[in-house]
């Protein structure tokens, strides 16, 4: 049987927002569900201060004749007589102010009824706006929930359909059905009010003259719009990352990325780090960082393979995986700014490859130091972000165009953008604007070095670069990197020795000596004598490593060149200082001081 509605306002909610009144189905807020709202003050923020009980009522009554569902003919039986709010104050459930209305919020020095913090928690202005929901208690049925009535989701389905709203082709199924002139929002978070699909501009020159009516331009199934949204809305609640904004002194969802295999199997998150890769669903334990294999990262490696091998298992060669990023420019518009459909062999062939290509020592954190691959959120912090008391802060749309453009660097393998490896290498080399403690791990700095040398090493994978040090490399870049990396513990071991806490020099330089290494590197090499004298002995192995890597340099011209070093100078020196670290502990140094100062004394 055929339907026609006398009341439409149920589609229209799909797009309600302002002062737009459009019921929901069932469960609504008081101002809809709630014949004495207007009685009790109904909403005082507002400049139009209505009630939409008339509509809601009127199309529930319609449902409710459809379907003689037992409990929401209770629901509507209910509710058609107006004292809702009535009763739920008699109960307590809603509170009353002196002057008999709603009150706008808890005055009192007891302790807030749940109400108010609900209302907190979820962000709402007052009373006024609470959401209502329906339990009813049948004999025989153990459930009571409405919202996990499955007969009672299946009986608005079938009324949906036996209304007669607009009838044309479904540009999705290629059959003629009813077809929805408002589409669902709330796609990326409860909050979202942005859609995919709209148009709901009928005077304002939408359609620029190509079409008279929206229906000309795309028509698409009530039932499928349905499907599509509320799929779309469950993959990223589950699976996805969605990046916030601050607009107007509000936190609103942007950037949107979710990946799904159409066969419903997992598949790795293309956004994670390489850390929260190898973590996910399994828990695989990762061994500890060590100077024999944390930085040729062959236990990592490893790790990706059986990882990989794992979903491999799962998922057929030929299963289909989407790839999905969804921005809006405007609060109420949405679009899709990124989309590929790939093999699952081909998706997790570039997984695997980005996380061994991009792959370095990362100092995160404490608890999180790990040798792979950084993610694109953590990138682009790195390049774009500045550190002040502590905190990173970081522009929130810089940080979405930033993740937006190396997508295509994962997921299609295409080449880094050279200016974001720059600017990460700059970032690195301009230490001192990091904070600085003593004989403390400065983490904020090393992140910053850990994700330019990842990148460095990617934007070069023809030259395959190694994470352990390369005695056999003899570049110029790579060797000016290891000097920096040896004055600097050669320094850093005299100051410990003698009680001193200071930068060193080969720290407070670091950035001029990236811009001119030659005669950079002559002021800090003439500032090591003093250090030298003062270890004697002990720094013999130092002053020979020095003078190997001077000895390195092929031609004289290579050497006295005061050119700019590209970002192959942070590799060399990144290797040559985890290479010196277990030689040159401080404590080991201050325990065989103290000894040899006891030796000569008793001597």
């Amino acid at each position: 049987m055929v339907r026609v509605s006398k009341s439409l306002t149920h589609s229209a909610s799909a797009g309600r927002s302002g002062s737009k009144i459009a019921p929901h189905a069932l469960f609504d807020t008081l101002q809809y569900v709630a014949g004495d709202y207007l009685k009790y003050g109904g909403n005082p923020n507002k400049k139009k201060n209505e009630s939409g009980f008339r509509p809601y009522i009127t199309a529930l009554q319609e449902w409710v004749e459809s379907s003689k569902n037992p409990k929401l003919q209770s629901v509507f039986s209910y509710l058609k007589q107006g004292h809702l709010i009535e009763d739920l104050i008699k109960k307590k459930v809603l509170i009353a102010g002196n002057n008999g209305m709603l009150a706008e919020e808890w005055t009192e020095i007891t302790e807030e009824p749940p109400i108010f913090k609900a209302i907190k928690q979820t962000n709402k202005k007052g009373q006024f706006e609470a959401l209502v929901r329906f339990s009813v208690e049948m004999p025989g049925e153990a459930s009571t929930e409405l919202w996990k009535d499955s007969e009672l989701r299946l009986s608005w389905i079938e009324y949906c359909r036996s209304i007669k709203v607009i009838r044309n082709i479904c540009m999705v199924t290629g059959e003629e059905t009813n077809v929805s002139c408002n589409h669902p929002r709330y796609i990326r978070s409860t909050n979202d009010g942005a859609k995919l699909i709209s148009a709901n501009d009928t005077s304002g020159f939408t359609y620029l003259g190509r079409f008279a009516s929206d229906l000309e331009a795309c028509t698409v199934g009530s039932e499928v719009t349905q499907k599509a949204h509320s799929a779309l809305r469950w993959l990223i609640k589950r699976q996805g990352i969605v990046e916030y904004v601050k607009d107007g002194g509000k936190v609103a969802p942007s950037l949107a990325v979710v990946a799904w295999a159409v066969s419903g199997e997992k598949i790795p998150d293309p956004m994670a780090d390489t850390l929260s890769f190898l973590l996910a669903d399994d828990h695989t334990s990762i061994p500890p960082m060590s100077s024999e294999i944390g930085y040729t990262a062959q236990h990592v490696s490893v790790a990706l393979s059986k990882k990989i091998a794992g979903y491999s298992v799962r998922l057929k060669p030929t299963d289909g995986v989407i790839v999905l990023a969804l921005d809006s420019a405007s609060p109420g518009r949405m679009a899709i700014s990124y989309y590929r459909e790939l093999a699952s062999s081909e998706f997790l062939e570039r997984i695997e490859a980005w996380h061994n290509a991009c792959s370095w020592q990362q100092y995160f954190g404490k608890d999180r130091v790990f040798c792979g691959a950084p993610a694109p959120r953590d990138i682009a912090e790195a390049a774009y972000g500045n550190w002040d008391e502590g905190k990173l802060n970081i522009d929130d749309k810089l940080k979405i165009a930033t993740i937006k453009r190396l997508m295509p660097c994962i997921v299609d393998g295409a080449p880094i953008p050279r200016d974001l490896v720059e600017v990460c290498v700059r970032r690195a080399t301009n230490r001192h604007s990091y904070p600085w403690k003593w004989n403390q791990v400065s983490w904020e700095w090393e992140k910053v070095l850990g994700i330019a040398c990842a990148l460095y090493r990617k934007q070069n994978e023809k030259e395959e670069y190694s994470m352990a040090l390369d005695e056999n490399r003899t570049t110029r870049d790579y060797l000016y990197g290891r000097l920096l990396a040896l004055a600097e513990n050669l320094e850093h071991w005299a100051i410990n020795v003698a009680g001193e806490k200071r930068p060193t020099n080969a720290e407070r330089m670091m950035q001029r000596f990236a811009d001119r290494p030659y005669s950079t590197w002559r002021t800090i090499e003439l500032a090591l004598v003093p250090y030298k004298t003062r270890l004697g002995h002990r720094a013999a192995k130092l002053n020979a490593l020095i003078d190997a890597v001077h000895g390195k340099f092929e031609h004289p011209e290579e050497f006295i060149r005061d050119t700019k070093l590209s970002g192959e100078f942070l590799l060399g020196y990144h290797c040559q200082r985890a290479a010196l670290k277990p030689a040159a502990n401080p404590d080991a140094a201050d325990a065989a001081d103290a000894a040899e100062e006891k030796e000569n004394s008793e001597n």
